[in-house]
């Protein structure tokens, strides 16, 4: 008896471990800590946001097209607090190597910071960009970076 309820006890701890490594990442908020919620989202997520989600990396990082998309993105959406060259006005710069949150120094810590938002007027992006938006917007921010090689953490994945 005590085999067999040993047996069921590592299935059932095996079955546990597999379901974890197989779930998406999980994304917190910058500031509360909460996890994300991305239910009620009025968008179909792209091939690039479920690889995101399960890896933490920008699949855009890197990709042209995209990058110049982001950059446009980024003009509407972000650069009336952030600058046109995410150089910082209101809100930070987002060019150099300085993070007012250590975590946006890695793809999964900048989208829960834009997704979630941050302190002050830094409000969650959630509904206002689709989640491929924000990717978009990522992309283009990494790419214009000018800051210590060893200190971009989105490189170095």
């Amino acid at each position: 008896m005590r085999k067999r309820n040993k047996l069921v006890l590592v299935a059932a701890l095996l079955a546990a471990t597999v379901s974890v490594f197989a779930d998406d990442l999980i994304f917190r908020g910058t500031i509360s800590g909460e996890m994300l919620d991305f239910k009620g989202l009025n968008e179909t997520e792209t091939d690039a946001v479920k690889k995101f989600k399960q890896t933490g990396v920008n699949p855009y990082n890197g990709n042209a097209e995209v990058i110049k998309k982001g950059e446009s993105l980024f003009s509407t959406a972000c650069s009336g607090c952030h600058g046109h060259l995410a150089e910082g006005k209101l809100g930070p710069a987002l060019s150099d190597d300085y993070w007012t949150y250590p975590k946006n120094a890695t793809d999964k810590g900048l989208f829960e910071t834009i997704f979630g938002g941050a302190e002050g007027m830094m409000g969650p992006q959630r509904g206002r960009l689709t989640q491929d938006e924000m990717l978009q917007i990522m992309s283009w921010v990494r790419s214009i970076y000018q800051g210590d090689p060893d200190k971009a953490k989105w490189l170095n994945n």
